[in-house]
């Protein structure tokens, strides 16, 4: 990084070191829980993050100033329906087994040995995004998932080209963290 005697960065230093822009084909789906859902992934975004805002009256104007509550939005992950439904299967009997089990077969089991009893409800799960030369270049963990909606599967026998189904899973999760695996971060 180039910075004069005095502490101040000159221009050179202001700038991107590397000028190509991130593709958006370069990534991979992890999830521990759901493992046939990986393969099939065909779009997941990084969601979005908000900041609560608290206001500080004056008689003038009030001012906002930064909340304490940060708030993640859903992750979504839209991905191919397998032929045998494997991969909607998983998120399908995950989600049945949070909600309404027709038996205890179908429930989660708890373990009351664990400290969180829900720990079986919730996955783990990891983005991997690549750059244009499809190196890794973060991870972003996502902590403690649970589906909290899947999508209708459409069929059609009016269909006159053949388009496979796909499905849009949306998770809820505790938080998101994003690590760089670029080693010349600024």
């Amino acid at each position: 990084m180039a910075v004069t005697s005095n502490n101040q960065f000159t221009a050179f230093s202001r700038q991107v070191g590397n000028r190509n822009f991130l593709s958006p084909v370069g990534f991979k789906f992890n999830l521990s829980k759901a493992p046939k859902v990986d393969f099939f992934s065909q779009s997941v975004s990084i969601p979005n993050i908000s900041l609560g805002v608290a206001m500080q009256t004056t008689y003038l104007k009030d001012i906002p100033v930064p909340g304490d509550k940060m708030d993640y939005g859903d992750l979504d992950i839209e991905f191919f329906i397998d032929e045998n439904l494997e991969n909607y299967l998983q998120i399908e009997k995950w989600m049945r087994s949070l909600g309404f089990p027709e038996s205890l077969a179908e429930s989660i089991p708890l373990d009351p040995n664990e400290e969180d009893l829900l720990m079986g409800a919730r996955s783990d799960g990891t983005l991997l995004v690549y750059n244009s030369s499809f190196q890794p270049i973060a991870k972003i963990f996502f902590r403690d998932m649970f589906p909290s909606a899947l999508t209708p599967v459409p069929f059609s026998a009016t269909a006159t080209d053949i388009n496979y189904i796909m499905a849009t899973v949306t998770f809820k999760y505790t938080i998101f963290n994003v690590e760089s695996l670029v080693g010349n971060e600024s």
